[in-house]
This record gives structure tokens, C-alpha cells and sequence, in this order.
């Protein structure tokens, strides 16, 4: 049997305790890469490893317990997952964190949590990541965005507005990196059955609006996304940067999906487009 394709690359994954994030970390290891897994609890990260050092006899998984929208920390663990082979050349920034409500009834600190864990925390991901594969002599960052990047989520503003920062910052940083051998890409999944998104389901409201729109009408898997970021990590993909690859059954051909089933049951009327303070 030939050398596994990422034997002898470190990488590090954030939101690596669950879902996708812990399904890329999967295909990393199965594909003989060293991965760190980063995230805010450090019991569900030693959960999340012990599974993974199950997957091959000479497994190398480590865990970092950080938050991603902390910078020193987010510095911390890219030192940390460098240390395990003395460099880092794959890094899959998959934290994210979302929430339901109208514009107008949002408030500046829960706009401030999304974007500063959905898209502060790629920024820094990317800028002590990005520093340190450059260092390795190149590698690839994949980045977990989002359909909301580019098609309407109602009463999901923070969200669609962190993971559309996401895809700039993707084409941004991969525009800037590609001269020094680092690969940036993204990507896009629709609705996927996580931890997440566990409120939703193929027969509620809000599932049905997530299936009409869907030319292949199905929820998605981790195991649908998980392996297109391990090739977009990999030596087959070595020509491919500043891409956003939307997975999600053909779902960015139509449009989003309606939250207004959640956001009603927690902001009445202005849902339906009365504004706070208006009279009957």
C-alpha cells in the first residue's frame, strides 16, 4: 500500500468538537494527516478525539481548548498544532455560531457574538494560520461558510452577513497568499443535519422552505461535505484557490429558506413587518 496523501502534514481544525468541523477532521486523519482539534469545551474535544484515533492504529490527534474569536488563543493553538511535526500546512476553520430574529429587533450584542465567531474568528484563523503554513513552504486553508453567503436567509441577518464576509475574505486571502504557496478556499453547505440546526426538521416550516428550493430535495450530511474539504486540502486540488464551492443539492439556484416559524415565536408582530413601537 502507497503513502497516505497527507502523511507527515499537521493540521488544525476549528470547530473540530462536532460536525462538519469533525467530519473534515475524519478525512484528514483517514488520509494520514496529525490534526489538532480546536474548540471552546475541552470534554467534547477528547470525546471527538478518542473517536478519531479509533479510525487508524497510528492515529495522531491532539486537542487545543480555545475560543476562536480570542486572538492569543487562536495564536496559541496554531503553535500548538505546528509543534506536533514542527510545521503547519492544512488548517480547516469550521466555528461558527448563528441566531434568528429580524433586523430591527436585533441587538447590537447578539449581532456582535455572530459576526465575532462566524467571521472574526475565521479572520483570525486565517491571519496565524496563513502566517504559519507560509512558513511551512505553502499548504491549504479551508474555510466552513455558508448558502447564506449568497442567497437570502430571512431573519438570519448577523449570519448571512458574517458568512458573506466569509467568501471575501476567502477570495481576499487567497489573492494574497497564493504567492507564497498557501491555498485559501471555501465551503458553502446548505442545510445540514448537525447539532446546530437539530430544531429543524424535513417536515417543519422551515424544513419544507429549505426543501423546495433544493433541486436534489434532501437534507445534507456531514459526510457530504466533509470529503470536498479534504481534497480541497489535498495534492489534488493543488491548482485550485479562491474558490467558494457551494454543496447543498442545487439549493443556490432558487432561494432561501424562511426562519419566520422561529423568529414569530419569539418576535410577534415585528416579523410580519410592524416595526418596534408601531400602533395597531
Amino acid at each position: 500500500m502507497g503513502e497516505l496523501p497527507l502523511a507527515g502534514r499537521s493540521a488544525l481544525v476549528t470547530g473540530g468538537g462536532s460536525g462538519i468541523g469533525l467530519a473534515a477532521a475524519a478525512e484528514l486523519v483517514r488520509s494520514g494527516a496529525a490534526v489538532t482539534l480546536m474548540g471552546r469545551t475541552a470534554t467534547k474535544l477528547e470525546a471527538a478525539a478518542g473517536s478519531l484515533r479509533e479510525l487508524r492504529d497510528d492515529a495522531s490527534v491532539d486537542v487545543f481548548a480555545g475560543d476562536v474569536t480570542d486572538e492569543a488563543q487562536v495564536e496559541a493553538a496554531v503553535a500548538a498544532a505546528s509543534a506536533r511535526s514542527g510545521t503547519l500546512e492544512i488548517c480547516v476553520a469550521a466555528a461558527g455560531d448563528g441566531t434568528v430574529g429580524p433586523v430591527v429587533a436585533t441587538s447590537i450584542d447578539e449581532w456582535q457574538r455572530v459576526i465575532s465567531v462566524s467571521l472574526t474568528g475565521v479572520f483570525l484563523t486565517f491571519k496565524h494560520a496563513g502566517a504559519a503554513i507560509a512558513e511551512a513552504g505553502g499548504g491549504a486553508m479551508v474555510a466552513v461558510s455558508s448558502i447564506a453567503s449568497n442567497v437570502t436567509h430571512r431573519f438570519m441577518a448577523p449570519y448571512n452577513a458574517a458568512k458573506a464576509g466569509v467568501d471575501m475574505l476567502v477570495r481576499t486571502t487567497a489573492d494574497e497568499l497564493g504567492a507564497v504557496g498557501v491555498r485559501v478556499n471555501a465551503v458553502n453547505p446548505g442545510i445540514v443535519a448537525t447539532d446546530l440546526v437539530a430544531m429543524i426538521t424535513p417536515e417543519d416550516e422551515v424544513g419544507l422552505s429549505y426543501l423546495r428550493n433544493m433541486p436534489l430535495s434532501r437534507f445534507g450530511t456531514v459526510d457530504d461535505v466533509a470529503p470536498a474539504i479534504r481534497f480541497l486540502c489535498g495534492p489534488e486540488s493543488s491548482w485550485i484557490t479562491g474558490v467558494c464551492l457551494s454543496i447543498d443539492g442545487g439549493h443556490h439556484l432558487r432561494c432561501g429558506p424562511d426562519y419566520g416559524m422561529f423568529a414569530r415565536m419569539m418576535f410577534t408582530d415585528v416579523v410580519d413587518g410592524r416595526i418596534l413601537g408601531e400602533q395597531a
